[in-house]
């Protein structure tokens, strides 16, 4: 039954749908995991590249930095828009759309010789993880049959594992070899391309035999200024926490061959520590949340790595990489505590569009984690 306790009234999805339309999809689930796999991977590879970047170019803190800045900025800022056009004209061909981007970035960047060419490169690697993620997470989603939280676990490990993963294919392939052996990560983004084309037609094939389906019935849920407080600090706190997640990610390695003399290759096996350490805390956030809460698991993943950051300045080599670890995976366990979805109401009824606001949580919370 409705109910107001002086907020906005809003539908929410039953927790028990029919058993046709709760059936999850395993195949078209795999499918975007793998994509998520090669993905992550690939963009990965430039964080691990920016060292050989770096030394080639005789490139400045702050030409790296600009870099990093252009692909963050348009893969994230674009994510909105993209959004909003594939809810309004939906194609099976988007995903495919962004890999084919990320492939002539990643070509692009290898044959770059001046600083502006590097820039334009990888404004196209951004754009490409702009198409994939939104279009992604909400296939991730639609394949579940209401098992959110294992899809979005399965769906963000995929991402996690490829993220960490990427820096060893560099260590192999681009540290010896040099920066024109970047395009070798091409073979993976046509592979990608390949897989995505296929979750286009299975994704549309499953809306299709949804869309004959009848509407599931709703419950509804109050809206509340509470809520919305609630979502505005949350915001603001990951926000912070992904800021301080790209620095260590993006400068980790030239802090280790600067300050302690690390070479280039041994500097990216402790980034793929700390980022194989990200998809332990993924995994691991899921039976935290479910034994503790997750706000509890929220704030532990904020204010417990808070320590360890303090100290990182002012330690040794070997105590450094074990609280750059340490911190990795105490702040990726709140993934799985956020798509629990028990801080704000999710997310619209099958065959039904979703209201501006439910549009602009469900991107934000996307630019939050990718």
């Amino acid at each position: 039954m409705p109910y107001d306790n002086g907020g906005t009234t809003i539908k929410m999805r039953t927790p028990r749908p029919t058993k046709s339309a709760e059936k999850t999809a395993y195949g078209l689930l795999f499918l975007v995991c793998l994509g998520h796999f090669l993905n992550g991977g690939i963009q990965s590879v430039i964080p691990a590249a920016l060292p050989v970047l770096r030394d080639a170019h005789g490139l400045t803190f702050t030409q790296v930095g600009l870099i990093t800045l252009v692909i963050q900025v348009t893969s994230s800022l674009l994510q909105p828009l993209v959004g909003l056009t594939t809810d309004k004209h939906p194609t099976k061909y988007m995903l495919a759309i962004g890999m084919c981007c990320t492939l002539v970035g990643l070509v692009a960047l290898s044959q770059a010789s001046v600083f502006a060419s590097m820039l334009l490169a990888v404004v196209f690697l951004g754009f490409g993880s702009a198409v994939f993620h939104p279009e992604a997470t909400r296939i991730a989603q639609f394949a579940s049959g209401g098992r959110k939280g294992l899809a979005q676990s399965v769906f963000q490990v995929g991402g996690n594992a490829g993220m960490a993963l990427g820096p060893l294919a560099a260590a192999l392939v681009v540290i010896p070899y040099g920066q024109a052996n970047i395009a070798w990560f091409g073979i993976a983004a046509g592979l990608a391309t390949v897989v995505m084309l296929r979750v286009g037609t299975l994704a549309a094939a499953r809306q299709r035999r949804q869309s004959r389906q009848p509407l599931r019935k709703t419950t509804q849920r109050t809206f509340s200024r509470a809520l919305a407080v609630l979502f505005v600090v949350l915001f603001l706190l990951m926000f912070s926490k992904q800021v301080y997640i790209a620095c260590l990610q993006n400068y980790l390695t030239f802090y280790l061959i600067d300050t302690f003399g690390m070479a280039i290759s041994a500097s990216q096996y402790v980034l793929f520590g700390f980022l194989a350490m990200s998809a332990v805390g993924t995994i691991a956030g899921g039976p935290l949340t479910d034994r503790f809460g997750s706000r509890a698991v929220i704030l532990f993943s904020i204010l417990g790595a808070a320590p360890f950051t303090l100290l990182i300045p002012h330690v040794g080599l070997q105590t450094f990489v074990f609280l750059a670890l340490a911190v990795s995976f105490i702040m990726s366990s709140a993934f799985s505590a956020i798509r629990a979805n028990e801080c704000w109401p999710t997310i619209r009824l099958a065959n039904e569009r979703p209201p501006v606001f439910r549009k602009f949580l469900r991107v934000v919370i996307c630019l939050l984690f990718i």
